[in-house]
């Protein structure tokens, strides 16, 4: 069984960065017509494996720099239960966790400091599941965001379900992950969706078998 994590090096921060640039800058490349269609396959992907977890209530991101949009996804999603809650992220400061608020696509919005929409008002949420985006990912689970850590310091404060939603574009050989990074439970792309527990090599959690492989 090995951690799969690198110390932090000149040079292993210099691939990070550079995985990191790559995987945006080939996202942001594709074509309108194209991401919209493998937004449509994630979502198909999505579909199966929300189903089988079973949340009340899930938080997600607006899109940004080309992500996949799954605003309309969770609409459908709310649309199938008067019980479910969507939330969208917060950031109230840069050093603490994200915060989330609970949003419908009537909520009144504000943009934070990065240009990103998110509800205005409301009352803080914890959500059972969190759908967090790709720039560049590994098979274990562990991705490469923007650089500023907000993930990994709210699934460090929170025991909350991870699913990392992203297009196999940004797939990677690994991330060189730091012993801070926390890797995500479950990726879905557009090709499948996968349990990171079996890559890990570590006992599955709460919702998970060794077997679920997608």
């Amino acid at each position: 069984m090995t951690d799969g994590f690198s110390a932090l090096t000149a040079d292993v921060l210099q691939q990070r960065h550079y995985i990191r640039g790559q995987a945006l800058a080939a996202r942001i490349a594709l074509p309108a017509e194209t991401r919209e269609t493998l937004t449509r396959q994630l979502e198909g992907q999505l579909d199966a494996l929300i189903a089988h977890l079973d949340p009340i209530s899930l938080g997600f991101c607006w899109p940004y720099r080309a992500e996949p949009d799954l605003r309309g996804w969770v609409q459908r999603w709310l649309a199938g239960s008067a019980r479910r809650l969507a939330a969208l992220p917060v950031v109230l400061d840069k050093d603490r966790p994200l915060v989330f608020r609970p949003w419908t696509n009537s909520v009144a919005m504000e943009a934070d400091r990065h240009g990103i929409p998110h509800p205005a008002g409301g009352a803080e949420v914890l959500p059972e599941l969190l759908l967090v985006p790709l720039n560049a990912f590994d098979a274990q689970g562990f991705r490469l965001g923007y650089g500023g850590g907000y993930f990994d310091r709210t699934l460090a404060a929170q025991k909350v379900l991870a699913v990392g939603v992203g297009f196999e574009l940004g797939r990677v050989d690994t991330v060189y992950p730091q012993d801070h990074d926390k890797p995500m439970d479950w990726l879905v792309t557009e090709a499948g969706s996968w349990s990171c527990a079996a890559a890990r090599n570590v006992l599955p959690g709460p919702g998970r078998t060794a077997d679920d492989q997608g």
